[in-house]
């Protein structure tokens, strides 16, 4: 499979594994609404907070929308990756320019997506799938490396979606009037597209000329693309009862159904010959209310009569925030259809690149939860806003059409302190529950089930596991033994089984072990040591 190579590639393909882990502080006095509604807006560099949360979301996540930035040299974006690499060290806290100022943009913007990617395919169910919006500049390359990261077995389409609905006059080539939505889903054998709702014009196709009690139908050719060399049993005539003439085929081009399948149409009146009984070849009378689907199938060409278009989004921002719009907002209708594409109510959605907060404020609408990272100040002056007024009921963008009266609620999260020093010990802040949902993560790769408080060193089984910790966050000045940190003698004939009869593994992850390996291994016990063995994605 063909690959891309960019400038410091060779130091970001792996750099999503030197992101700390970091804890999460939620803040109270900027949360609103239900705080259990599961829905998290959370400040701060994306690929950190990714990291962060991967914990406790890997595998759980249905569909992901992010607009990153386009990279046209308008945005003022910076590159900040903390990467152990010279030439891309040089790049840092520098705007990336426009062509002609910046000829390493374009591997800024790759090197700035890769380890984001990475992590992002980690939160994906199996039948989940991800949405990058994007235009001309980028979208090559991005196709490239989501083929990479996802595999191109599972890409599933480049949506072309028309943002404006008239030329732009000044434009000195041709008037850009589409982005696209390039789409990949975890496993595309799992994954399957929703179907989108029956509009006005898709029913108008049906109608009833002949008063047939079934009710509207429309016609639907009796052909199909077969020769009658390739298909002889399809090639034979069929007798219009109407004019009692023998109807052939062409041969090129054969009916579509054999003997026994057209009598059955006969008996059943299924076979019109037009308005008079006079038509050459027949058609088969489908009826709107036998459709397997009340949906039809996405295409892969959205226009702006259907999703709406960017001036659209930005009247949203400006009913939201007249004061201080956001330049660059994605019409709700546009995510509506993506979400109710990719997801249904109840689902979660991840949006790693928030900025005006659109994908949440859908998602919300749409019954959906949704995890929402912003990195600036606009995570406070934009996003917070705009989810509270969703949850008080805001009546914009698809909030008619979808009869949103209000509810739910979000928190509202920090980055705090990485969950280790950088000596590699247990950072003084991290809680037991911290570390159990970190623990577990890195032993099995699946979020902990519940929440561990620590009343039991037990804090969860995977695929005939048991995973224990053994911690005490206030042991300071304590020896370890007595701080119930090392896996002693005595310690180990106290663990808790998951069952009376569990027979599986038993995992000890401690700051020590006094116990000989001899006896662990009859016991079938493993002891993995605190932190050095601690090992994540």
């Amino acid at each position: 499979m063909p690959t891309l190579d960019w400038i410091g590639k060779k130091a970001v393909v792996n750099h999503h594994r030197e992101v700390p882990y970091r804890l999460i502080h939620c803040d109270n006095n900027l949360s609103h609404g239900d705080p259990d509604a599961g829905n998290l807006l959370v400040q701060g560099d994306n690929l950190e907070a990714l990291k962060a949360l991967l914990p406790y979301y890997a595998g759980k996540v249905k569909c992901i929308y992010i607009d990153p930035p386009y990279n046209t040299g308008n945005e003022s974006w910076v590159y900040n990756d903390n990467v152990n690499s010279p030439e891309i060290r040089a790049w840092l806290g520098s705007v990336v320019g426009k062509e002609a100022e910046d000829l390493s943009r374009h591997d800024k913007w790759l090197c700035m997506m890769y380890p984001r990617l990475r992590l992002l395919k980690e939160f994906l169910s199996d039948d989940g799938s991800i949405w990058i919006s994007i235009d001309d500049n980028e979208v090559h390359g991005l196709k490239l490396i989501l083929d990479e990261i996802f595999g191109r077995r599972n890409f599933i389409s480049n949506v072309i979606w028309q943002k404006k609905y008239a030329p732009a006059n000044d434009a000195l080539w041709l008037s850009e009037s589409h982005d696209h939505i390039v789409v990949y889903a975890r496993n595309k054998n799992a994954w399957r597209p929703n179907k989108l709702a029956r509009t006005e014009q898709a029913n108008a196709a049906y109608k009833n000329p002949d008063s047939d009690p079934r009710g509207p139908w429309r016609p639907d050719n009796y052909t199909c693309a077969k020769t009658a060399d390739e298909r002889p049993n399809l090639y034979y005539p069929i007798t219009n009862p109407n004019t009692l003439e023998e109807i052939w085929p062409s041969r090129s081009r054969v009916w579509g159904y054999g003997k026994e399948e057209n009598a059955r149409h006969i008996a059943e009146g299924l076979i019109w010959w037009g308005k008079n009984g006079n038509n050459k070849v027949p058609a088969l009378k489908r009826f709107r209310d036998t459709l397997r689907s009340e949906g039809t199938n996405a295409q892969t060409i959205w226009l702006w009569e259907e999703v709406s278009h960017t001036q659209d989004g930005r009247k949203e921002q400006l009913s939201l925030l007249p004061n201080d719009p956001f330049p660059t907002p994605k019409p709700e209708k546009l995510v509506q259809r993506i979400i109710e594409l990719a997801s249904n109510e109840g689902d979660l959605i991840l949006d790693s690149f928030t900025g005006s907060g659109t994908t949440g404020a859908v998602a919300q609408k749409l019954g959906r939860r949704h995890i929402g990272v912003e990195m600036g100040e606009h995570a406070v002056t934009h996003v917070v806003p705009r989810y509270s007024k969703v949850v008080d009921g805001e009546q914009g963008g698809i909030s008619k059409a979808v009869s949103w009266t209000g509810g739910g609620g979000f928190r509202f999260c920090t980055l705090g302190e990485p969950l280790f020093d950088a000596d590699g010990n247990v950072s003084p802040a991290v809680t037991f529950p911290d570390l159990a949902a970190h623990v577990f993560f890195c032993e099995t790769g699946s979020p902990i089930p519940k929440r561990a408080d620590g009343a039991s060193p037990l804090i969860g089984t995977f695929q005939n596991r048991a995973i224990y910790l053994l911690h005490s966050a206030e042991a300071v000045g304590v020896a370890r033994e007595q701080a119930g940190n090392v896996l002693t003698g005595g310690v180990l004939e106290t663990l808790p089984l998951p069952a009376k009869d569990f027979a599986g593994a038993r995992i000890v992850y401690a700051e020590g072990c006094t116990v000989p390996d001899d006896r662990l291994s009859a016991l079938g016990v493993t002891f993995k040591q605190i932190p050095y063995q601690i090992e994540g994605i």
